[in-house]
């Protein structure tokens, strides 16, 4: 998608109230609250660690110069700059040090410096009875998936799904305008202002409108999790997905994994950002498209579906509020996603 495609992310500021509560639109009214961490103002802190992939101190530097630029203070974490192989150190150096940013009351926000693999190896061992009583937001995307659904689902928090340190450009002056807008959304979504995406129509759109709980993030990651204390909660709610260098028929496994786990049955809209597949191998091509493959699974219900949203392992990666209501409208001229503001 290019920028002429991608019209804006509306600012609107919404009411930035510490733990505000939604009613959540996939149980009976009261029934679910969702714990929306208090947003961010001039001096508040970030801090930045690393629960799956490593980073170095230099991959970081531009992405502390942007926070600050923003008017914020940077907390680094001790495994910024570790390294145990594909890892920010090992297991127990990446809880110590995520569970330290959950714990501490001055971190206002945790700012995963990347993906990659991991996180799922320190979840059941992070603690977050401090972090309910004193919430904050957790910012990432990829396996990072895996703290967004487990914090849906057992905490009811509200989180980010958005870039993270290892996307924000070196030189910010030559960087492509949407690469700039979208880690500028990072700071839309953490200061309260209410998200709202306008896009243009593309193949394999079904249009309607629906309203629910925003969920989702990195398709093989949502996968892996089936039958997890950590398992995505998908009913009533709008659930976005992107993915890369996956092929076709993998995708298809996947797929058919939501479909078979009921998690495409009871939604209110589906999100596909950047799917981005591998090519088949020579003499093994799969012989569907990626509309295709999500059309098939999708057909026995009504609700809109949208491709190419601009998320995922991308430039154009905006950033998303996962938890928070949203209204998702599918129509033959584009496509809006808007945030719904508290009552």
């Amino acid at each position: 998608m290019n920028r002429k495609s991608f019209l804006s992310s509306v600012a609107r500021v919404g009411a930035a109230l510490p733990f505000t509560n939604f009613p959540a639109t996939d149980a009976a009214p009261g029934a679910e609250t969702i714990l929306i961490p208090k947003y961010l103002q001039f001096g508040d802190t970030i801090g930045i660690c690393c629960p799956a992939g490593d980073i170095t101190y230099k991959d970081i530097d531009p992405s502390i110069k942007q926070i600050e630029d923003w008017g914020y203070k940077v907390r680094i974490g001790s495994t910024v700059g570790k390294k145990d192989f594909i890892f920010g150190g090992v297991d127990e150096d990446r809880r110590k040090d995520f569970q330290s940013m959950l714990d501490d009351p001055v971190i206002r926000a945790v700012m995963c410096a990347r993906g990659g693999y991991g996180t799922v190896r320190i979840i059941d061992r992070l603690d977050f009875s401090t972090f309910l009583g004193n919430p904050k937001w957790v910012v990432g995307f990829s396996d990072i998936t895996v703290l967004h659904s487990h914090l849906n689902r057992n905490c009811r928090t509200a989180t980010i799904h958005s870039k993270m340190c290892n996307s924000f450009p070196g030189d910010r002056a030559h960087a492509e305008p949407v690469q700039q807008d979208s880690i500028e959304s990072i700071k839309r979504a953490l200061s309260g202002v209410r998200m709202s995406y306008s896009i243009a129509p593309a193949e394999g759109n079904r249009m309607g409108s629906g309203e629910g709980a925003l969920v989702g993030g990195n398709l093989k990651t949502i996968e892996s999790l089936t039958g997890s204390l950590s398992d995505i909660e998908t009913s009533g709610k709008i659930l976005f997905l992107e993915d890369t260098d996956e092929f076709l028929y993998s995708i298809d496994r996947m797929f058919w994994n939501l479909l078979r786990s009921g998690k495409l049955s009871k939604l209110r809209g589906l999100i596909i950002g950047g799917i981005k597949p591998k090519p088949d191998d020579p003499g093994e091509a799969f012989g569907m498209t990626l509309t295709k493959i999500i059309r098939e699974k999708v057909s026995e219900f009504g609700y809109p579906v949208c491709f190419d949203f601009p998320i995922g392992h991308q430039k154009n990666n905006y950033a998303l509020k996962c938890g928070i209501p949203h209204c998702l409208s599918v129509r033959e001229d584009g496509v809006d996603l808007t945030e719904i503001p508290a009552t």
